[in-house]
């Protein structure tokens, strides 16, 4: 009589991973079956937590896949996105939301070394501490749907994108701990002409050492929303993703548009200003994004909006492509960083 063989679930896997992308996102994510041991993002853990040790920090991080990066209060632990598992899941990341969060390994130990300050906050109740709250405010605080960031404050470090530690005092700390724990990360040089953001570091230094070989409050270590417990399809995660990361972009391009491409009876046969917008528009989003830290989806829906009132006022260019891009993406950057496609609303971001 044989014996049944328990199935790893490579076979489902590689089933899924040649379906069509329609069929993909009929797909339940439950039933991807992809694990978080055996991957490069195992290693990112390994290598965190090795620094942790290094910094004689008694704690170790434990990981898991869910449907996004955050780390519980409950439990020392990190959730790695679902789609950093499996290289046909970060193509279709990458289609859906025109960016792929921790997609390299750089990106993902900085969000690493985030999460697992905020694994160390609350494993040693950092958050209760009165100089704590002195430094970064109290954690109870509620988190908001959006926030808005002062590009020029030196009272924040600035280690993700989006100015991030401007949203909430846990991530003001998450992201100054990150940049205390960077290997050769040059904090005391890098923030000497910011007195508020290098008083955090130096409280983090101070602290870190006091609590050198301390053992953290115990806590289980268990996951939560793990991705096979996940019931929605991927259709619907990335349906609701986009709304939360997309925006309206009105129409306010039309005077720097016809500035930008002024008629010129004598060259009725240059290529159209949208067409040339169309064809670069990947290279202006990618470089805006990094510029600002603005999210793809919402550059990518103004770069919509630019094309269509482009196509509208029927506007065409005889200049190069280079300096076209050049001066749309100028444009779309300065937007980006001091309006959020409005002449009287402030920038904000979803958190």
């Amino acid at each position: 009589m044989k014996t049944a063989r328990k199935r790893s679930g490579r076979g489902e896997t590689a089933r899924w991973a040649d379906l069509s992308e329609e069929d993909l996102l009929e797909l339940p994510l439950k039933n991807l079956k992809v694990r978080l041991d055996g991957t490069w993002l195992a290693d990112c853990l390994r290598d965190v937590n090795a620094e942790l040790k290094a910094r004689g920090i008694a704690l170790k991080v434990h990981g898991w896949l869910s449907d996004e990066w955050f780390s519980p209060t409950e439990t020392p632990g990190v959730a790695f996105p679902f789609y950093l598992a499996h290289p046909r899941l970060k193509r279709l990341e990458r289609k859906m939301m025109l960016e792929v969060e921790g997609g390299t390994r750089r990106e993902c130990m900085q969000l690493l070394r985030h999460e697992a300050g905020h694994v160390v906050e609350y494993s040693f109740a950092l958050h209760k501490r009165k100089r704590f709250q002195r430094l970064f405010g109290r954690a109870g605080e509620r988190y908001p749907d959006h926030y808005r960031a002062d590009p020029n404050s030196k009272s924040y470090v600035q280690h993700l994108r989006r100015w991030y530690a401007q949203c909430h005092p846990d991530e003001d700390f998450a992201e100054t701990f990150a940049v205390w724990l960077t290997p050769r990360s040059g904090w005391k040089k890098r923030y000497a002409e910011w007195p508020r953001a290098l008083e955090k570091l130096e409280y983090i230094d101070e602290l870190m050492a006091e609590l050198s070989g301390e053992k953290p409050v115990p806590q289980k270590r268990f996951e939560v929303d793990p991705v096979s417990k996940l019931k929605g399809t991927l259709g619907e995660h990335y349906a609701a993703k986009r709304k939360r990361y997309a925006i309206d972009a009105p129409h306010v391009f039309d005077r720097e548009l016809r500035k930008m491409f002024r008629e010129d009876a004598r060259k009725m046969s240059a290529p159209h200003a949208s067409s040339i917008i169309r064809k670069n528009r990947g290279k202006i989003i990618r470089t805006v994004a990094k510029r600002t830290g603005e999210f793809p989806l919402a550059l990518d829906a103004a770069i919509d909006d630019m094309i269509t009132r482009c196509k509208a006022l029927k506007l065409r260019s005889a200049r190069s492509e280079q300096t076209v891009r050049a001066e749309i993406t100028a444009m779309l950057s300065s937007k980006a960083i001091h309006t959020h496609y409005s002449t009287t609303r402030r920038h904000w971001f979803a958190v």
